[in-house]
């Protein structure tokens, strides 16, 4: 089956609201694609004004992170009924950064992709392995541990609603990428561990994203691999070139 290609912006923590409806507008022509979902994970603060400015285009609205209770007592945080009624139709969980920085681990992940879920949201739920793992000749196994545990209770239908962004963290903002043949590798591994735990129908819908310094340059050929369904594009998104990718 021929799966609808996924390109997301993740804006990390960079632009302010004036410079993030800038940056909408700067891109709005470029990013013209009916044939890509296209999405901008935006910081919390500029999830009002980004969500304005697209009205009418055809880039949907993504979040970078949330908290799994609905409201309540957690001064900082916010929620995905907020993030929902805001117009947020997708959101990152378990980037490399929230499980390095913030200590996010594979229980916080997998009850977040619950609570997505839950709340009507899409999530685009992250796995990769360090520089040591990839050494080490161990990435695989730690990758199959990673989805295993955040898709833990996760229904079939949901994950075939599921976006999964590869994203070796060696790659990620370091300039170096993975060949396309490696990105490939991990894709697979990923879908066939999909089709495992779940079964091959499964696996053929759930969109497999590479994550890990995709640019206007190597976009071409990463996409033209048969499991690499798009990508969540970090630097790149901060720029025209993100429009290359869209189209590429």
């Amino acid at each position: 089956m021929a799966r609808r290609r996924i390109i997301a912006g993740n804006w990390k923590m960079n632009k302010t609201p004036s410079e993030a409806v800038e940056l909408c507008k700067t891109l709005k022509d470029l990013v013209k694609n009916d044939a890509v979902d296209v999405v901008y994970c935006v910081p919390a603060i500029d999830i009002v004004p980004v969500a304005e400015t697209i009205k009418g285009t055809n880039v949907e609205l993504g979040a970078e992170n949330f908290y799994i209770e609905d409201k309540g007592a957690f001064t900082g945080e916010i929620s995905a009924p907020m993030l929902k009624d805001a117009g947020v139709k997708y959101i990152i969980i378990g980037h490399s950064e929230r499980r390095d920085i913030f200590g996010e681990n594979d229980i916080l992940i997998n009850a977040k992709v619950k609570k997505a879920f839950e709340a009507g949201l899409s999530p685009i739920l992250c796995c990769g392995e360090s520089l040591a793992l990839r050494k080490a000749g161990t990435f695989k196994e730690w990758i199959k541990r990673q989805i295993t545990w955040d898709l833990d209770g996760v229904t079939a239908d949901q994950v075939k609603k599921l976006v999964i962004a590869y994203e070796p963290i060696w790659a990620i903002g370091t300039g170096e990428t993975a060949t396309a043949d490696q990105a490939e590798e991990v894709c697979k591994l990923i879908r066939d561990l999909i089709a495992e735990m779940y079964d091959s129908a499964t696996a053929e819908e759930v969109r497999i994203q590479y994550g890990g310094s995709m640019n206007a340059g190597n976009a071409a050929e990463l996409l033209s691999k048969p499991n690499i369904d798009g990508g969540l594009i970090g630097g790149a998104s901060l720029k025209e070139d993100f429009g290359k990718i869209v189209n590429a």
